[in-house]
């Protein structure tokens, strides 16, 4: 791998950006997924020129879980809410499909010499879906109400968007009534200002942003209840499309946004259906679906026969997620409205031995998932930076491959035995030992693992209580809650394509600690990751990452199982689509189907 600087890059995106802005460029391109046989935008229905974009029309994509009932970006849970949101609300840059910053809502910005500062400009005549026009208020806004010392108890989740601005301690700790961190300089001018040099400005200043003038005056903790935080006709961003009709669970409606600043977008609306994966397939045929994106895609049982398909296109792409088997470390005792204060945590003996986590590791027959339930489209993980990241580096973890032997011996040498021969261990004060598994329903894959997961477990004498799938809004709230009786839980991270930084999810105060995993060590190299000036380099941090990876790999606070390839499908009738990693759902206004 070429060594680059990260300085070196981050002067070059800046550059890059600047020439968008000068040449008119507005960041139209989408996110997401690294295409391995994606068509280049303009040519994404994978037949080349389909003529002119047609007006008119509806798209109907299909996800395979209902949304949670929270449509308010600084508050959302799950990607199927994400889905809705990718057409209502936008942020000041995104990333293009080869991971590089772009204007979005700012058209240019600039880093002041020490990189603690960044100015953005923002593009001007932007309107809200009511009408009201968008400015740096909003911006300002919108990181001072994750800033704000009510978020994390009202549920919000995305303090590491603010916790690397100046005054963010104080404005939390209620010190201040004001944050400092970010501020308007007029109408279209804001700046960041962060409290050290930072390496992820870009990536921690494109957050989606929330009108202002509908949610000031409204306590921070009544946000999430509010009606334009859930109610279609009353959600109000600056996206494409406007959520205008929900039959919850079942179809959600999306209306063009006429005024919209890139120009009125092609479509009459684009569709969410919620429909079982085992129909996907059915429905793409006759054409009662046009789409089927993320998450999950479709599934690797079905590919081949949607590749066959004459009137569909099947993009294969690497994920930048993984699937994983969560260890619930240590329980909240009591009420804590603030699940990431540490104080209110016990630890879950039945889990407390590393000897016991790594031999879980052994016991699960991970690469069987790969090569039996998803014919052989993804690899086995061992840390959780998935094989399309620059971290990701299986020589520096340990492996565990499949050995009930393996995992027998560390079960023995930690004193678990079966003491009343009923071929289930108790654990070393003689006590029963069940572990409970909880899991989602909504992607096929990951349901047929947890039985597989069981008897895998039951043959080197783990005794493990499978409980009732939850649909995938209701699991991840119990996760959050982290409910007292939870010992292990199936999940999946959908990872930033910006930077591998996994500290937002492991360093033990982030708020998706959802493992509870408190580890002094871990933290240090998480931080020591970001550190600058050294940081910039990139092979420090990938020297760093590789370090804390095998550090992970050896206290296995989870599971990490698989990275699976991803696989999209769109009908042939419908066209400007682009997949980029991560993402099939941008530049929607350009969409288009033929009528």
């Amino acid at each position: 791998m070429n060594k680059k600087s990260l300085l070196f890059m981050l002067v070059a995106l800046l550059t890059f950006g600047m020439i968008l802005a000068a040449c008119g460029g507005n960041g139209d391109e989408p996110t997401n997924e690294d295409p391995t046989e994606a068509p280049a935008e303009g040519e994404g229905e994978g037949e080349g020129t389909a003529g002119e974009p047609q007006q008119g029309g509806t798209v109907t994509a299909a996800m395979f879980s209902a949304p949670g009932h929270q449509f308010n970006p600084i508050f959302y849970s799950d990607s199927y809410e994400a889905n809705i949101l990718d057409f209502t609300h936008e942020s000041l840059v995104t990333l293009d499909e080869n991971l590089d910053w772009i204007p979005e809502l700012a058209k240019e910005w600039k880093f002041n010499d020490e990189f603690t500062e960044l100015t953005y400009t923002l593009e001007e005549g932007v309107k809200w879906h009511d009408g009201e026009e968008f400015t740096a208020e909003d911006v300002v806004f919108t990181y001072t109400a994750i800033a704000d010392p009510e978020y994390t108890p009202a549920g919000g989740v995305r303090v590491d968007y603010v916790n690397q601005l100046v005054g963010y301690e104080e404005y939390v700790a209620g010190e201040t009534d004001t944050f400092e961190g970010v501020k308007a300089d007029g109408d279209y001018t804001v700046t960041f200002y962060f409290a050290e040099p930072s390496i992820t400005a870009l990536q921690y200043t494109s957050f989606p942003i929330i009108p202002a003038h509908i949610f000031e005056g409204v306590d921070v903790a009544d946000i999430p209840e509010h009606p334009a935080s859930r109610n279609a006709g009353e959600v109000i961003g600056t996206g494409p499309f406007k959520l205008t009709n929900m039959q919850e669970g079942e179809q959600y409606v999306l209306e063009r946004h006429d005024d919209y600043w890139k120009g009125t977008p092609n479509l009459d609306r684009v569709v969410w259906r919620v429909v079982d994966n085992a129909i996907m397939t059915g429905l793409l045929q006759n054409e009662e679906i046009d789409m089927v994106g993320l998450p999950g895609g479709v599934p690797a049982a079905d590919a081949a026969d949607v590749d066959a398909m004459p009137n569909v296109t099947l993009v294969q792409d690497q994920d930048f997620g993984y699937q994983y088997l969560g260890f619930k470390l240590h329980h909240s005792e009591g009420e804590q409205s603030d699940w990431t204060d540490k104080s209110g945590w016990v630890e879950n003996e039945k889990l407390a031995d590393v000897q016991v986590r790594q031999a879980i590791a052994y016991a699960v027959n991970r690469q069987g998932f790969v090569d039996g339930l998803m014919h052989g489209q993804g690899i086995v993980l061992n840390a959780p930076f998935p094989e399309a990241s620059w971290a990701f580096n299986p020589d520096a973890v340990n492996q565990y491959e499949y050995s009930e032997e393996k995992a027998n011996e560390l079960l023995d040498a930690a004193g678990y035995k079966d003491s009343n021969g009923d071929g289930f261990r108790e654990d070393p004060n003689g006590n029963e030992w069940v572990l409970n598994l909880d899991y989602p329903t909504g992607n096929e894959t990951r349901e047929r693992t947890a039985p597989i997961i069981v008897e895998n477990l039951a043959a080197v004498g783990i005794k493990v209580d499978m409980r009732s799938p939850r649909e995938a809004a209701a699991h991840f709230e119990l996760v959050e809650r982290n409910d007292t009786d939870w010992d292990l839980y199936l999940a999946g991270w959908g990872l930033s394509t910006g930077d591998p930084d996994p500290s937002g999810i492991h360093r033990s105060t982030a708020a998706y600690n959802y493992l509870r995993w408190d580890d002094a060590h871990s933290d240090e190299l998480l931080d020591k990751a970001l550190q600058a000036p050294e940081a910039f380099e990139l092979e420090y941090r990938q020297d760093i990452y590789n370090e804390w990876a095998k550090y992970y790999s050896e206290q296995l606070p989870a599971l990490p199982l698989y990275s699976a390839n991803v696989n999209v499908a769109f009908n042939n009738k419908f066209h400007g689509w682009t997949v980029k990693p991560r993402d099939v759902n941008s530049d929607s206004h350009l969409w288009w189907v033929e009528q």
